[in-house]
């Protein structure tokens, strides 16, 4: 099989390991979609496509790349309509609840001046996902002023603070096995916070959790994928989503990358073998779900 990582970055941990167990036996490559003087669709090449991209940046040439791809059949890991759903937060947070996952209350607007008057702490996020967005505490209106002076345009989310131990409970998806560990929260640093997040892994993860963060790849159509919960007295609390997220430290999870890949790669070509027909694209956020 040939398999393509779509990244800037292929010696990512998980690309990597996952790269080293296939590439024994297997073709892999990987293309950077970033290169700003040569169109999307001329960044392939001729010849004929990889059996399968796992799309692991999020820019919107990287999304370009992989509709064309998608166009003209070829299997992409997550989809590209998939993964850029996951890049707006009021999408996701009305879809999430409409699905009766427990996501965070959030309300959107065009600019932070825009925010009605806090009458409790809130976390205030970009509305659009992408590297160094915004994402802060705000527990006033001295607070909510400052902020706006500083990002005058920005589109906004804002969700409640909700008090917790101090520590996010990360929960990573790939193609259905649950990964998990806690890491420091940047929003709450409460007096007493235990100096570690203690052991939190698959086997300490209670079973509904394991299904929570399931589902979530069911609703929004992920087959990689992070979960962001609260860690405290309110969970579950889900307060983000990220497709193809940086899955570090974690026994297994190139393992479950490698044979993702292959099994996406040779379900394709299977279906090619069978009557030559065009690929389905890979599975988007649920349309039927969402009521788009």
């Amino acid at each position: 099989m040939r398999i393509c990582l779509l990244t800037a970055d292929p010696g990512h941990p998980l690309l990597a390991g996952a790269a080293a167990l296939l590439s024994p036996r297997h073709r892999v490559e990987s293309l950077d979609p970033h290169r700003d003087d040569v169109p999307a669709a001329e960044l392939l090449g001729p010849g004929p496509l990889a059996d399968v991209y796992l799309l692991k940046a999020r820019t919107p040439r990287a999304l370009a790349l992989a509709r064309h791809l998608e166009e003209r059949g070829a299997p992409v890991v997550n989809s590209a309509a998939a993964t850029a759903f996951c890049q707006d937060r009021t999408d996701m947070a009305e879809l999430a609840h409409r699905s009766g996952l427990p996501f965070a209350a959030t309300r959107t607007a065009a600019t932070v001046a825009g925010l009605p008057a806090l009458d409790h702490p809130s976390v205030i996020k970009s509305r659009h996902s992408r590297r160094g967005d915004l994402v802060t505490r705000v527990d006033d209106a001295a607070g909510l002023r400052a902020l706006a002076e500083a990002w005058p345009d920005e589109p906004v989310v804002a969700q409640p603070y909700l008090a917790g131990t101090g520590w996010d409970q990360k929960l990573w998806v790939v193609a259905g096995q649950v990964f998990c560990a806690r890491r420091r929260s940047e929003l709450s640093e409460p007096a007493g916070a235990p100096d570690d997040g203690g052991t939190f892994g698959p086997r300490e993860l209670p079973a509904d959790r394991a299904e929570l963060a399931r589902r979530v790849g069911e609703v929004f159509g992920l087959d990689v994928y992070g979960v962001d919960l609260l860690d405290g007295p309110a969970e579950p609390v889900i307060v983000d989503i990220n497709a193809f997220p940086g899955i570090r430290g974690q026994a297994g999870a190139p393992e479950a990358l490698a044979a993702l890949a292959l099994r996406v790669a040779r379900e394709g070509v299977e279906a090619r073998q069978a009557g030559g027909l065009r690929l389905p694209a890979p599975r988007d956020a649920r349309r039927d779900t969402a009521g788009r």
